[in-house]
Formats: structure tokens, sequence, C-alpha cells
């Protein structure tokens, strides 16, 4: 079996090599080579001293962008892409991580594992193949009779389950080893059910911080310092820019929503005079995934799709054609080939509500000229220009790295990859697109990410530290209020400085209670062994006020509905806790090694090249 995976494995190489070498050629001839710092050999980074190469950190991009898009049906924008570069690299210096620790504790992967591992474990994608499928659940005699076909062979699958389990068994040697020892106590179980499933209601009396210009004005240097000293790790922000912003609108009108539903109307009606629905998705759907497919969807449960679409879906019967269904999409018609449960089989045909003809012409043709105008340009002066040639209206937004550019509550795609990779104070975009607008924008203002100083933060520190500051004032009143309330009731001390009882609950050891402060300290005090019912408490002091509580009631957990799904907890919970210490496990690894990242500094290069 391993020499078919062999014999095919050379087909795959044959592909990967010459989409290498294309690449490599494009590489050469786009100007990355030779008129900058960028070089077959360049290394985008290091990991312990080992190189990941600029054209590796490429080509898992391109893989990455093509899996996207194919899965979209769409291309990727800029701050789309810039996610997958991330993840891209991010990708290689696992691969590299877990590479040298499988060196150092010598795993290695054996033919036989190989050949056992291809027989019985299968991918998940095989696993979830429709094809392989009984009654919706995985066959493993299809998936036999699959291996053993020529079908198999021909379409390369054995090389590429030789190449999966190269990767994927050495992982999970290593992660044997890291966490294969995890076994969770019933005490432990007991702990975790209980925390969720005891319960306590409560009476409380909150007083609330309110931060006043008298104790702003006491807080001190000292205190700001102390404060920052303190949450040091709170200040790590994200690095910010300003762009200014105009926008071509593309949005459909009421006549655009109108005219797509006249066009899929007259499409049904076309499919109920007896039309081959697969032949009209093929014409007519705007799907470009499902539409090249005859608009065949796969078979998926329920909780897939948008709200209205699985509606209508779920209520059609097999082979039955459904009216329009509006989604954010646009319209569509929907034909259910098969129902298994709570998953179902479909075809659909999708028409876009989009700007009809006449008005898309003109649109275009405005987005032409401001891109003439203005699209790539080095002086600031030109955004403006083109914007009052063309009375465009000039807007400003804040951004941070890692966000995308939002305007009138809607997403501008690309433009915040564009402004924090590389662009220049006063340099303009190229146009951008969606299907509601075209945009251009132009970068007014970077400032670099990390800890910000001190003396940058004075005013936040300064309301914060007030803060804390009244918090600490509120103690000796609460202080007073519990004496009261122990001394008669919380009713009558509440009554008699005029403040409020507030009955909350029930709620668990793990409820987020916002009357409470969240998941704060006054909720786990309803549970101590120290506060009887009945009893009041000595304030407790949170981030968002200082509580008196009295407990009025608690119930405990059921234990013999513990017992009864201990199994499954105990699986769900070491299936966690093994997941948790892996991630420790390689973050930990991560941490300690030692990573040059030379992305930004690449790009800057190209960009001093080209510029």
């Amino acid at each position: 079996m391993l020499q078919q995976m062999r014999n095919n494995a050379k087909w795959i190489w044959i592909v990967i090599v010459v989409a290498f070498v294309g690449g490599f050629l494009l590489f050469q001839t786009s100007g990355l080579a030779g008129r900058s710092a960028v070089t077959t050999s360049t290394a985008v980074g290091k990991v312990n001293g080992t190189e990941i190469s600029y054209i590796a950190w490429q080509n898992t991009t391109a893989t990455l962008v093509q899996q996207q898009e194919t899965r979209l049906g769409r291309g990727m924008t800029l701050d789309e892409r810039a996610q997958l570069e991330t993840q891209a690299f991010n990708d290689l210096v696992s691969d590299v991580l877990l590479n040298q620790e499988f060196e150092k504790r010598g795993i290695r992967v054996t033919d036989d594992e190989i050949i056992s591992a291809a027989k019985t474990s299968p991918p998940p994608d095989l696993v979830n193949s429709p094809e392989l499928q009984t009654d919706g659940q995985f066959d493993p005699s299809k998936y036999a009779r699959f291996l053993a076909s020529p079908t198999a062979r021909q379409q390369g699958l054995l090389a590429r389950l030789e190449q999966f389990y190269r990767t994927e068994l050495p992982k999970q040697k290593l992660y044997n080893q890291v966490a294969g020892d995890i076994f969770v106590p019933d005490a432990r179980l007991w702990l975790t059910w209980r925390d969720a499933h005891d319960s306590a209601t409560v009476s409380s009396v909150a007083f609330k911080p309110m931060s006043t210009k008298e104790i702003k004005d006491a807080v001190t240097e000292a205190d700001m310092q102390k404060y920052y000293d303190a949450h040091t790790k709170d200040f790590d922000r994200p690095a910010r820019a300003s762009i200014s912003i105009v926008q071509i609108n593309r949005k459909p009108t009421a006549a655009d929503t109108a005219a797509t539903l006249k066009k899929i109307l007259a499409i049904r009606a076309e499919l109920e005079k007896g039309a081959k629905f697969e032949d009209v998705a093929k014409r007519e759907s705007e799907d470009t995934v499902s539409g090249k497919d005859g608009g065949k969807l796969p078979m998926s449960a329920k909780g897939t799709y948008v709200t209205a679409f699985e509606d209508a879906a779920y209520k059609l019967k097999v082979g039955e054609l459904s009216a329009p269904v509006l989604t954010p999409y646009g319209y569509h018609i929907i034909r259910v080939d098969t129902h298994k449960g709570d998953s179902i089989s479909m075809h659909h045909i999708l028409k876009f509500i989009k700007q009809d003809d006449s008005a898309a012409t003109k649109s275009d043709t405005r987005a032409d000229t401001l891109a003439k105008l203005a699209a790539s340009a080095v002086e600031p002066a030109k955004f403006d220009s083109a914007a009052k040639k063309l009375g465009l209206l000039v807007s400003r937004i804040n951004l941070e790295e890692g966000s995308p550019a939002v305007y009138l509550n809607h997403v501008v795609p690309s433009a915040a990859a564009w402004a924090f990779g590389g662009a220049k104070v006063g340099e303009s975009s190229d146009l951008f697109d969606d299907e509601q607008g075209y945009y251009l924008v132009r970068l007014d203002s970077i400032h670099t990410g990390g800890v910000k100083p001190f003396a940058d933060l004075k005013a936040e520190l300064r309301e914060l530290a007030a803060h804390q500051k009244s918090l600490d004032e509120l103690v000796p009143k609460a202080k007073a209020f519990s004496a009261a309330a122990a001394a008669s009731t919380l009713e009558g001390a509440a009554k008699a400085q005029g403040m409020t009882v507030e009955k909350v609950g029930p709620f668990a050891r793990s409820s987020q209670v916002p009357e409470l402060g969240m998941l704060s300290e006054a909720v786990g005090a309803a549970f101590s062994p120290t506060l009887p019912i009945g009893a009041v408490s000595a304030p407790i002091k949170t981030d968002a006020g200082v509580f008196v509580i009295r407990v009025d009631k608690r119930t405990s957990s059921d234990s013999a509905k513990w017992m009864a799904q201990k199994p499954t907890q105990r699986d769900q919970l070491t299936r966690a806790l093994r997941e948790q210490r892996i991630r420790m496990y390689l973050d930990g690894v991560k941490k300690s090694a030692k990573i040059d990242d030379r992305r930004k500094e690449l790009q800057n290069a190209q960009r001093k090249a080209t510029s």
C-alpha cells in the first residue's frame, strides 16, 4: 500500500514543482528580485536559527488564499489577505518548532504506522464526505472499498494520505507525551458540576463609586504611577491611524430590488414549466461556487446557513420549489433534494440585488475618474482636489491595527490593511470596492503600537486612579451600613439611609451576574460557608462597587443527575484539559524560542526600492 502511495506521490510532486517554478518566475519578473532586498534566498523569519524563506511564506499564503476564495466564491480583500499572511507565517513558525521538538524527543513514524492509520483513522474531510456515509454516518466499509479502488489511486488519495499521516502522527505522539497522563478524578468532576449547578439567591445593597472632581483633584502623580506600574500590560495598545475617505455609492435602490425579484420570479416560472434546475442554475445563478455545479449545496446540518434561507428550506418537501427567498445575499430559489434527520441537501439559484446597468455605468465612470485623479497619489492635495471635482464628501475615521475600517456602520474592504501595510502619511490608496461602493482613502497619520509611556496616559490614569480612590472611600461607609444591618435588618438599614435592597438570583458560582459586578468577589461570597443563610456580609469590594449582601437561599445540585452524566463529563473535561495542556506547552515552546519576524522590514525595503 505504501508503495502505491509513493508511486502516486510523484505526480503530486510534479504539480508542486510546476507551481514552485511558476511562482519563482513570477517572483523574478515581478520586480521583487534584484530591485529590492527580497531574493529567492531571502529569509522572512528565523526560528531558533532555522530560516523561513520568503518563497515558502508566499506559497503557504497563496494556498490559504486559494482555499478561502474557493470556499467563499470571491476574491480576498487586502484585510483578509493580511490575516491569511499572518496565519501562514504563524503556521510556518509552528511547523519549525514542532519539527525541532520531534528531533529533541526522537519522535519517528514508521511505514506500518502510516498504513494502519490510513486504514483505521481517516482524515476529517473523508469522514465528513457524503459519498462515504450511510444514513448520515461515516461508513468504514465504504471507506475501505474506496481506499482499495482504482479511483483512489488515480485521484492521488494514497499519496495525500501518506503526507497527511507523516505530518499528523508525529504530532499525536508528541501530544500524547505531553498530555497523555491526564485523568480527572471524581472529586474534580463533582466540584465542576457543583459550580455550574449549585444556586444562590441574595439580597444586595450596592455602594457605587463616583469619580467626582474633588477625588480626581486629590489624585497625585504617585497614585497614577502606582496604578500604571500595577497594570502596565493593560496599556499595551495596537497601532493607530487616521484616514480620510471618500465613497462613490453603488447601493441598489428599491427599484433594483423589485427588478431582481422580477428576474427570480421569471426563473421560477421557467423551472415550473419543466426546465432542468441544474441547467438553469449554471446559466443564471450568481453563486460562483455552487452555480458551476448546477446550484448543488452539500448535505448540511441545521445552523449552517442564514436563518431566512434555512427557515424556507426546512419547510419544503423533497423536490418542491420555494417561493423567492430574500437573504442578505439576494433572492434565492431553493429545491430540497433529501431530508435526513436534522440534515438536508438542496440546490439553489441566487440573484444578487445590484444597481441597474445605467446607474452602474455612471458609478463606474465616476470611479474611473476618481482613480485617474488621485489613486496611488503621494501628494495629499490630489485627494482633496479629486473629491472637490467630483463633489464627494471627505470624512475622517480612526483605525486600530488588527481591526477593519468602519465607515457609516459598514466595513470598508482593504482600507485598514493598506494603512498599516507600509503606506506613507499623505499617500492615497488604490481604489477599493464592494457591493455598496467604491472607496478611496488617504493616510493622514499613523502611530506605532506597544505599551504606551506613562507621560502619554496621564489623563486616563487620573480617571482610573480616581476610580480606585472612590472605591476605597466607600468601604468605611459600607462597613457602618453592614454593622447597622447586622444589628437590625438589611431592609431596615437600607430604609434608614435611603438606599435600595435588590433581589438577585438565583445564580450559579460560575454565572456572570451584572447586579453584583459580573463574575465578581460578591458572587463567590454568596456561596461561602463562612456566610450563613440570613446573615449580613461584611463589605465586598469589587471593580464595579462595594456590596453588602444577605444570602436568602442556597440550593445544592442534584448528585443523582451528576452520577448519570459523569462518564460524558469526564470525557469532555479530559479532552478540554488535554487541549489546554497542549496549548500551554506549545505556547511555552514558542515563548522560549528565538523568533525573528522580518516581514515588515522586507515590506518597507521593497516599498523604498520601488518608490
